[in-house]
């Protein structure tokens, strides 16, 4: 059998141990598995949605948010409606920032430059609000430890400071006046704009041209400050993703990384990266959304390809980050993040979708269950799940000579893989053929898999790869199998 390796675009085809194509699949140790679609969870915002977030309350109450470029909303369970609760006046979010969010005890806090930080209680239906206190505007927002600390600011006295860091009293939000209650800010003077901001138990930022480390030491420091590299950094911010502070991951100039610990890690490299900056449309990278879905332990990145003519995402590469594998999905994207429900009642389903065969999910999936986590994205102004039907897949394999210098004819291919559960999936097996490494593969027609289970084909070439498509809904593709014979030189 051949098996479906990982996906190495960046590889010749001659010789390649993994895939030369993966899209619409996620990586597994052995094969890959089947993509679920977004399907829509919640109702329309007014605008594209350009941050999630889900919260908890201290009696376990969960609520889901969202904002656009003008509005914070709170999902409705009862009707699946975003209710809008801006401030009067609304916001202004400009094309390149976007809404980021963190939870400080029941303080709900959102930022995106442009204004003021907002303020709500979590799982409450009260508007937001200014944060009291004045703090600066800022890009970014993590809590770290028992403060909240700010990335990329602008303040009334200073005014933009792309490489300041900030960070509040202890245990007070509203308290950020340097020198009081511990509160005080750092300049990274040399190292570019602040490009990401990861809270924990200590504090990592990148910028463009260096990652550091703030750790907590206590008056009179507050926060000790350590390069952890000069040499590499991050100017793309909505390429930062992580598990924590333990594992981040970013897009740097020469292909995507990982820092665990203070390991940088290149995870793309000889891999990926080469295909991705060629398709990678880098005059519209501000719409460059990320998050890690901690259940599949993938890294999801939704970007737009150089075919996109608007510039919005419409491509989603992912990243396996304890297989250390990759796939690509083609689908349309705003926004990505770990999201939680509130919970749905059987009568409170009808709100999002009056046919049982339109839901999301299925009936039993722990979707509905309040304070389930799922992993969300954003499309058509909408908050979505990837619980859809599994998308149309592609997986094909390494170019192989079945003697070498010699002509061979392929016959017949096996294809491996598994379905759902009553489901009857469409599996197709096409060859591509090529005499010389100089010429350009020539493909057979689809071949169907017929009742002794097996795809005939006829292909007759010095070197051949083998292309599986599948449509419907699938489980697992592991690899095939190959009927094919020496013909003789030509």
């Amino acid at each position: 059998m051949i098996q479906f390796g990982e996906f190495l675009p960046d590889q010749p085809a001659l010789g390649n141990g993994g895939a030369t194509e993966a899209k619409n699949v996620i990586p597994a140790a052995s094969g890959y598995r089947c993509f679920q679609e977004l399907a829509a969870l919640s109702g329309a915002a007014t605008n594209k949605i350009l941050g999630m977030y889900a919260g908890k309350d201290d009696a376990g109450n969960a609520a889901l948010y969202a904002g656009d470029s003008g509005k914070l909303y709170k999902m409705n369970a009862v009707d699946s409606s975003l209710t809008d609760l801006s401030k009067v006046g609304g916001y202004n979010t400009t094309d390149d920032d976007r809404w980021r969010f963190v939870q400080f005890g029941e303080t709900l806090l959102a930022t995106n430059y442009d204004d003021n930080i907002q303020t709500g209680t979590v799982a409450s239906g009260s508007a937001f609000a200014d944060l009291s206190g004045t703090p600066p505007k800022a890009k970014f927002i993590a809590v770290v430890r028992d403060q909240v600390m700010l990335g990329y600011t602008n303040d009334t006295t200073d005014g933009e400071k792309p490489y300041r860091l900030w960070w509040s009293g202890i245990n007070d939000q509203t308290s950020w006046t340097p020198g009081t209650d511990l509160s005080d800010y750092q300049d990274v003077a040399d190292a570019g704009d602040c490009t990401g901001l990861i809270g924990g138990e200590y504090a990592i930022a990148l910028f463009d041209r260096a990652i550091v480390r703030l750790s907590f030491v206590g008056a009179p420091l507050i926060y000790q400050v350590d390069r952890l590299t000069n040499q590499r950094g991050c100017n793309i911010p909505g390429s930062v993703a992580s598990v924590g502070s333990a594992m981040v991951f970013f897009l740097s100039d020469d292909g995507f990384w990982m820092l665990r610990g203070t390991d940088l890690v290149p995870i793309g490299a000889e891999k990926i990266n080469r295909w991705f900056l060629d398709r990678f449309k880098v005059a519209d990278s501000d719409n460059m959304v990320s998050a890690v879905d901690p259940v599949n332990q993938n890294v999801i990145w939704a970007y737009p390809n150089t075919s996109s003519a608007s510039g919005e995402n419409n491509e989603i590469l992912v990243y396996n980050y304890n297989l250390n594998r990759w796939s690509y999905i083609e689908a349309d994207c705003t926004a990505l993040a770990q999201l939680f429900t509130a919970g749905y009642t059987l009568e409170q389903l009808d709100n999002i979708s009056s046919s049982l065969d339109a839901l999301p999910a299925s009936l039993d999936s722990a979707l509905y269950k309040g304070g389930s986590f799922f992993f969300a994205g954003a499309k058509d102004k909408k908050v979505h799940s990837f619980t859809g039907a599994c998308l149309d897949a592609t997986i094909e394999t390494g170019e192989f000579s079945v003697a070498p210098g010699r002509r061979a004819l392929v016959n017949n291919v096996i294809p491996y893989m598994t379905s759902k559960s009553g489901q009857s999936p469409t599996v197709s097996i096409a060859v591509g053929a090529r005499q010389r490494q100089i010429d350009v593969p020539t493909f057979t027609s689809a071949s169907s898999i017929n009742a002794d289970g097996y795809c005939p084909v006829r292909s007759l070439g010095a070197f051949h790869r083998v292309r599986m498509s599948i449509t419907g809904e699938w489980q697992f593709a592991q690899g095939i199998d190959v009927d094919a014979k020496q013909v003789g030189l030509r």
